[in-house]
């Protein structure tokens, strides 16, 4: 698969939570050859359903399969595309850094910067929270020195639309 028309799709998936759904569904991608940069899962408002969200590079063609493909996963119940424009979305990223050569004050500056918090701190370094859109965990992560990066663990993106009729209105605050 050429990587020339590919953009960054989400696509969320109400299955029915049973054992194996899992698999199922990332043997369907395994063996198509879609390339996936995450999955998430959850309980959805009906604790039977499980919510997936699922970002994949694609073209239209190959997203067009994508949902055919799903729809043939026996416990969907439903597949639909978060829009671009209209979508909500968060990722959550802990990060262990190591305590910087810089003052410890200038980590912290950045962190709040970021609206991120230190949730542990030991003589050894620090664990840091930032939650927010895919671009702001990347844009901090790249702030931070790669050699005070110890580990990095990294939720994958939720995302779900915004109410119909508010294309372009939001609340939440930029970082």
């Amino acid at each position: 698969m050429t990587q020339q028309n590919h953009s960054r799709h989400t696509i969320s998936v109400l299955v029915y939570n049973h054992p194996g759904i899992m698999a199922k569904v990332t043997s369907l991608f395994t063996r198509r050859g879609f390339h996936v940069e995450s999955i998430t899962a959850g309980k959805a408002k009906d604790e039977e359903m499980l919510r997936l969200t699922i970002v994949v590079m694609a073209d239209s063609k190959s997203l067009e399969q994508i949902q055919k493909q799903l729809y043939k996963v026996i416990d969907t119940v439903k597949v639909s595309l978060i829009h671009p424009e209209l979508k909500v979305e968060r990722e959550m990223a802990l990060i262990k850094v190591k305590p910087p050569n810089v003052p410890k004050s200038e980590l912290f500056q950045l962190v709040n910067v970021f609206r991120g918090r230190v949730v542990d701190a030991s003589p050894s370094g620090f664990i840091i929270e930032i939650t927010g859109p895919v671009p702001k965990i990347d844009a901090f992560i790249n702030l931070l020195a790669r050699n005070s990066i110890i580990e990095i663990a990294r939720t994958g993106t939720v995302a779900i639309n915004r109410w119909p009729g508010k294309v372009g209105t939001s609340v939440e605050r930029r970082a």
